[in-house]
């Protein structure tokens, strides 16, 4: 298994761009942090309604009652914000998929806590997953923002490694391939995400418990 953390691979991109792309806020560090998590929120929302592309640093200081230059106290650009969302989903979910995998449990009962992880951001990260479905292709083309394709990477590995080693173990199919398997559940899982609202009656848990109980056994009667 890779070992390429998000950390260590969004250090290097950045590394490679001269900076981190942030910029100190004026007044108190408690201040000032507050501030950037609130610019932080705007812009998710924004990124994730308008698309990263379209959406103008004007925009997220219009949003957030300030002049554009005021934003630049707190970053350097847009790709810093959408930088900060990100990594925070990926660094988030990757230390969910890990702690499922260290437990050691067997194969299905691995694979069914990598799925309540996954449906356990939709909440949290709702915007930061929207970004990446709308906006990967664009994202993953710049330097800064290699470390997506390495942690995306190491979590195709979690998962497919766990179903091969299911498959080994006869608990799993041996006719389905595990890479594409893989992509077909997270699609599925990250989809919720346009239809799913908190508060209509279904929580992540309830949608994670219902899909697990369709990809185990299926829809028909056995």
């Amino acid at each position: 298994m890779k070992t390429t953390s998000t950390d260590s691979g969004r250090s290097q991109a950045r590394g490679t761009g001269g900076g981190d792309g942030r910029r100190r806020g004026r007044g108190s560090p408690g201040m000032a942090s507050e501030r950037r998590e609130h610019l932080v929120r705007l812009a998710a929302e924004l990124f994730a309604q308008k698309g990263f592309q379209a959406t103008t640093v004007r925009n997220i200081a219009d949003e957030a009652g300030i002049l554009s230059g005021s934003l630049y106290h707190h970053f350097d650009s847009k790709e810093s914000i959408v930088d900060e969302i990100l990594s925070g989903f990926f660094d988030e979910i990757m230390a969910s998929y890990r702690a499922a995998i260290d437990r050691g449990q067997g194969p299905r009962e691995t694979i069914a806590a990598l799925v309540r992880a996954a449906f356990d951001t939709l909440e949290p990260h709702r915007a930061a997953i929207t970004v990446m479905q709308n906006d990967w292709s664009y994202l993953r083309g710049m330097e800064r923002f290699a470390y997506l394709t390495k942690a995306e990477d190491e979590i195709e590995e979690m998962w497919a490694g766990t179903i091969r080693q299911g498959q080994r173990q006869g608990l799993f199919r041996a006719d389905i391939d595990a890479t594409l398997t893989y992509r077909m559940v997270r699609d599925t899982i990250w989809m919720a995400v346009r239809w799913y609202r908190p508060g209509s009656g279904l929580d992540p848990k309830t949608l994670a418990e219902h899909y697990l109980k369709v990809m185990f056994d299926g829809i028909n009667i056995h």
